[in-house]
C-alpha cells in the first residue's frame, strides 16, 4: 500500500513540475516571440536575401534556361538571343524592362541604357519578326555581340549566388571562375577600414573623457554624485535627432564654435567643421559617452576605498596606487564600456548621415543607400551580414579575454 502511495506521490510531483514549467514558459513566451520577430527573423531574412536573387530569373526565365548550356565563350546560340528579344518585348509591354536593366547594370556598367533602348525597339514587333531575334539584337546595338554582356546576364540571373559577398569584399569572378581583387570600384573594404578606425577613435575618446568622470562620481558624496548622474543620464531623455541637429548648429560655418573662435581672434576665417569626419567623431563621442560612463561607474562603486589607503600607507604614491590597484579592478567596466561604445559606433547611421557628409560616412550609410536608393537589397544584406559577423567576432574575442581573466583571478 505504501509503495502504491509513493508512486502516486511521484506522479503528482511530476505533474506539478510539468505544470510549473508550462506556466514559466507562458510567462516568457511574449519575450521569446518578441526576440524572434524583432531579431531572429530579420537577421535570418537578411542572411537569406544576401544569397537569394530571384528577380532576374523571374524576368527572363527562357533566356536564362538557354544560357545554362552556354560555356561562357563566344556568343550564345541564336535561340538564346532570340529568347532574349522576345522577353525584352514582353518586359517593354509590361513596363518592367527598367528592373532588368538596373540588375544587369550592376554587373555590366552601361547595360541600363542598352536594355531599355533595345526593349523599346522590340516592343511593337510581332512574333514573326522576332523569329530572327538574334539578328535584331545585333542590329539594335553592337554591344549585344559582346561576350562580357552575356556573361553578366548569366551571372546576375543565378537564383542563389555569392556575388554579393564578393562585391562587398571588393572581389570579382573572372570568366574562368577564379576569384580576384576587383579592378575598379574598390570602395567597400576601404569603407570598412574607415568605419573601424572612426569607431576606435570614438572609443578611445570616450575612455579618456569617461574614465575620470566615472571615478569622480564613484568617490563623490551621494548627494553630489546623484546630481551629476542625472546630468549624465540627461541625454537619454533627449531625442537623438535633436542632439545631432544641435551639433549642426554648433559646427556649421556660422555656428557657435566658429563664431567664438573668431571673436577670440584664434582664427581669421571659419573652419570647415561640419560635414567632415571630425564632425562625425565629435558628435558620436558626445552621444555615446554615457554608454562608457555607466559601466565604469557601476564597477568603480564596488571598489573598496580602503584599497587605495592601504597602498598609500605602504609608501605608494597616489598615481602609482591608482594604476596598480584601482585600474586592474576597474577593467571589467572599462572593457564592457569600450566594447559597447565600439559596437554601437560601428553600426551607427543617423549621426554620420546628418553631420558627416561625404567624408564622414560609415558603412551603415552605404548599406542604407543600397536599401533606399539603388534598390540593391542583396548587396545591402551582404554588407550587413559581414558587419554582423564582425560584431559577433568582437564579442567572442571579448568573451574569451574576459573569461580567461576571470579564470586566472579565480
Amino acid at each position: 500500500m505504501s509503495g502504491s502511495l509513493s508512486s502516486k506521490e511521484i506522479l503528482h510531483e511530476r505533474r506539478a513540475l510539468a505544470r510549473r514549467r508550462r506556466v514559466s514558459f507562458l510567462l516568457v513566451a511574449p519575450l521569446l516571440a518578441f526576440i524572434f520577430f524583432a531579431f531572429v527573423a530579420p537577421i535570418a531574412s537578411m542572411l537569406y536575401r544576401s544569397v537569394y536573387n530571384p528577380a532576374v530569373v523571374e524576368l527572363i526565365p527562357d533566356t536564362l534556361e538557354q544560357l545554362a548550356s552556354w560555356d561562357g565563350r563566344g556568343l550564345p546560340s541564336d535561340e538564346t538571343r532570340a529568347a532574349m528579344a522576345r522577353e525584352l518585348r514582353t518586359l517593354a509591354q509590361e513596363r518592367r524592362a527598367g528592373v532588368l536593366a538596373a540588375a544587369v547594370n550592376r554587373a555590366y556598367p552601361g547595360a541600363s541604357s542598352l536594355i531599355n533602348a533595345t526593349a523599346r525597339k522590340m516592343r511593337s514587333l510581332s512574333d514573326d519578326d522576332l523569329r530572327s531575334g538574334a539578328q535584331l539584337l545585333d542590329k539594335a546595338d553592337t554591344r549585344w555581340t559582346r561576350t562580357e554582356l552575356w556573361r553578366a546576364i548569366d551571372e546576375v540571373g543565378a537564383v542563389y549566388t555569392a556575388n554579393h559577398y564578393l562585391t562587398a569584399l571588393d572581389l570579382e569572378r573572372t570568366a574562368e571562375g577564379e576569384i580576384q581583387p576587383r579592378e575598379s570600384a574598390r570602395i567597400y573594404l576601404q569603407l570598412y577600414g574607415k568605419t573601424l578606425g572612426m569607431a576606435l577613435i570614438i572609443t578611445v575618446l570616450c575612455v579618456v573623457l569617461g574614465y575620470p568622470l566615472a571615478w569622480y562620481l564613484s568617490q563623490a558624496p551621494a548627494r553630489k554624485s546623484n546630481l551629476l548622474m542625472i546630468l549624465v543620464l540627461l541625454p537619454f531623455w533627449t531625442s537623438l535627432l535633436v542632439r545631432t541637429t544641435a551639433w549642426i548648429a554648433l559646427l556649421q560655418t556660422n555656428g557657435v564654435v566658429n563664431t567664438v573662435l573668431q571673436a577670440l581672434h584664434i582664427i581669421d576665417e571659419p573652419l570647415e567643421l561640419l560635414y567632415t569626419q571630425t564632425a562625425t567623431i565629435i558628435a558620436m563621442t558626445h552621444i555615446l559617452l554615457p554608454f562608457m560612463i555607466l559601466p565604469l561607474y557601476s564597477v568603480m562603486r564596488g571598489i573598496d576605498p580602503s584599497y587605495m589607503r592601504a597602498a598609500m600607507s605602504m609608501g605608494s604614491r597616489p598615481l602609482a596606487a591608482f594604476v596598480r590597484v584601482v585600474l586592474p579592478l576597474s577593467l571589467p567596466g572599462l572593457s564592457a564600456g569600450a566594447l559597447l561604445v565600439f559596437i554601437i559606433s560601428v553600426g551607427y547611421y543617423i549621426t554620420p548621415a546628418l553631420v558627416g557628409g561625404t567624408d564622414g560616412q560609415m558603412i551603415s550609410n552605404l548599406i542604407a543607400f543600397h536599401m533606399q536608393q539603388s534598390s540593391n537589397w542583396g548587396l545591402a544584406a551582404a554588407l550587413g551580414s559581414l558587419l554582423l559577423v564582425l560584431i559577433l567576432t568582437l564579442y567572442w574575442t571579448y568573451d574569451r579575454l574576459v573569461g580567461a581573466r576571470n579564470i586566472r583571478l579565480g
